[in-house]
């Protein structure tokens, strides 16, 4: 039997394809794979660390996190009574790292050309037996993009479930180290220095680590943990960041994520021991709807924020991301 050999009338970039939305001085790139956030500029100037179309996405840079933000410590959990084993997926670490969606495809529902609506299921699997339809909107305009995730239960269970976003943001043409953070956060997870396992919430008065309520450089100090006791504006919460130049961005939401992680980006060294270009390259800001191991509630003494979606039932979030100047 002859077997034609296979062959694409198109070529797809290796981040998926790639979608250009634009409204007055904003410009922005969404990719398919992981309904990723792959480029935002104002007036040319970026406001997230971008990555090129056809480059395999750097780790989880501008992915939408589904069903789960953060981490799954062991990469197992308990609920409704069965115990559930995920694959580990964080490298060096022990843990299921981000969700399962970071990797799908996403379906182009809708465009027009200040929107797109993706959409993906996450099917029934090893450690996640539910089948969980998500589907998410950018949207640009005046202040900003705007991103929404919404999550349906199509399973004839209940479904435990989070989300949250993976953007790295650039203040300006300056160093991270120079640039200004307000992050209106009034406890940190203390978590462990090997696994990032969550430990126990702290008060940030007085650390000069974790205490940003009063804007301030950011200098050498390494964050990559979870923070909560957000003050809030109008029921908003917002991190800012600014540039020596007077540049700068911010980030929106509201309360369906009562929960941000901050991670300085810090990179080891290449294995020629050069620098990796990621390192320090943005500042990542996530606002998530639980807890780090928030699939493991039961083992906190917090309220972790564990969202479970009803059969037939949806659940969304939202954030914003804006430039600023002063």
């Amino acid at each position: 039997m002859l077997t034609m050999p296979h062959t694409r009338t198109t070529s797809i970039p290796a981040s998926g394809t790639d979608v250009t939305l634009r409204s007055g001085s904003y410009k922005a790139h969404v990719a398919s794979v992981g309904a990723s956030l792959r480029a935002l500029t104002l007036d040319g100037r970026d406001l997230v660390v971008p990555f090129a179309a056809d480059e395999v996405r750097p780790a989880y840079r501008g992915a939408t996190l589904v069903p789960w933000p953060n981490r799954v410590v062991d990469g197992e959990y308990a609920f409704a009574g069965r115990t559930h084993r995920l694959a580990l997926s964080d490298p060096g670490r022990p843990n299921a790292l981000h969700g399962l969606g970071v990797w799908l495809d996403f379906e182009i529902v809708e465009q027009s050309a200040d929107a797109v609506t993706l959409a993906a299921e996450i099917v029934p699997q090893a450690g996640y037996p539910w089948r969980v339809h998500v589907e998410t909107t950018y949207r640009l305009g005046p202040d900003g993009l705007t991103q929404t995730v919404v999550a349906t239960n199509e399973s004839a269970d209940a479904a435990p479930f989070g989300t949250g976003p993976h953007p790295y943001l650039v203040a300006g043409a300056a160093p991270l180290d120079e640039w200004t953070l307000a992050l209106p956060a009034d406890r940190v997870l203390e978590v462990t220095d090997d696994q990032l396992a969550p430990i126990d919430l702290a008060d940030v008065t007085g650390s000069a680590r974790f205490d940003w309520r009063v804007a301030r450089a950011l200098g050498d100090v390494e964050i990559d943990h979870a923070f909560t006791g957000l003050g809030r504006i109008d029921d908003l919460a917002t991190v800012r960041l600014l540039d020596p130049s007077g540049t700068g961005v911010e980030m929106v939401w509201d309360d369906a994520c009562p929960w941000v992680q901050i991670h300085t980006a810090d990179l080891p060294p290449l294995p020629d021991g050069s620098i990796d270009p990621g390192h320090r390259a943005g500042l990542a800001v996530e606002p998530m709807t639980c807890a780090p191991d928030a699939f493991n509630a039961d083992r906190y003494d917090y309220d972790a924020g564990l969202v479970v979606i009803e059969p037939g039932a949806s659940v969304a979030a939202s954030w914003r991301i804006a430039g600023i100047t002063i």
